[in-house]
C-alpha cells in the first residue's frame, strides 16, 4: 500500500471516529432532555447504542490500518 493511500485511509478513519463521537454526545443530550424528534426514547436509545457499536468498529479499522504501516 502506498504511503499516501495509507495516510488518507487513517485520516478518514479518524475523521469518522470524531464525527461519531459528536453524534454520541448529541444523542446522549437528546435523550437526557427528551428531544426525540418524533421517535420514542427507547428507539433513540437504540440509535445511540448502534452509534456506539459503529464507533468501536471504526476504532478497530483505524488500529488495523495503523498496524499495517
Amino acid at each position: 500500500m502506498s504511503s499516501a493511500i495509507h495516510s488518507r485511509a487513517i485520516d478518514k478513519a479518524f475523521a469518522k471516529m470524531t464525527i461519531l463521537g459528536f453524534d454520541i454526545e448529541r444523542l446522549k443530550k437528546d435523550l437526557k432532555h427528551g428531544n426525540t424528534g418524533g421517535i420514542s426514547p427507547e428507539e433513540l436509545a437504540q440509535v445511540l447504542e448502534g452509534t456506539k457499536k459503529e464507533l468501536k468498529v471504526w476504532q478497530y479499522i483505524a488500529e488495523t490500518i495503523e498496524k499495517n504501516n
